[in-house]
């Protein structure tokens, strides 16, 4: 069973680093490495009871994470959604997708998808779709018109 607050605690927090590091979500899931996903997800509840950005600077230090520069936050035209509005769209699509695979292993799957490049778009509509259409999309692998 997927405990929802740590999952949307980790998909936030990479979310957080992404932007900090102006990197892809998939970069920052590969950069982290399963062992470190996993460590975050079974340690949420303690995690969350420092803010956020000092949890991301942490690991983005101890595991050295590189700058790139993938920046949607400054290329958005629109209103930029916040981590945690973020955060909570992979937690549900990750909870709605979720079959046989580990977490982890699905995490890390969901992140390297073509979903997560069009959640990421914020001069889309795409990350603001209900969970059921954006999860039915990633079934699907396409948009579903």
């Amino acid at each position: 069973m997927v405990n929802q607050s740590d999952l949307f605690y980790l998909c936030s927090l990479i979310e957080v680093i992404g932007r900090k590091q102006k990197l892809t979500r998939k970069d920052v899931v590969d950069a982290l490495g399963k062992e470190n996903i996993d460590r975050i997800y079974h340690q949420a509840e303690i995690l969350h009871c420092e803010p956020i950005e000092k949890i991301a600077d942490e690991y983005i230090d101890y595991v050295n994470i590189p700058e790139g520069d993938f920046d949607n936050v400054s290329k958005c035209r629109y209103t930029v959604p916040d981590h945690w509005t973020i955060g909570k769209v992979y937690q549900r699509l990750i909870e709605d997708t979720l079959t046989g695979d580990d977490l982890t292993t699905h995490v890390i799957r969901v992140y390297h998808s073509w979903v997560s490049d069009g959640i990421s778009d914020y001069n889309t509509d795409f990350y603001y779709q209900p969970r059921g259409y954006i999860s039915l999309c990633y079934k699907e692998g396409k948009l579903i018109a």
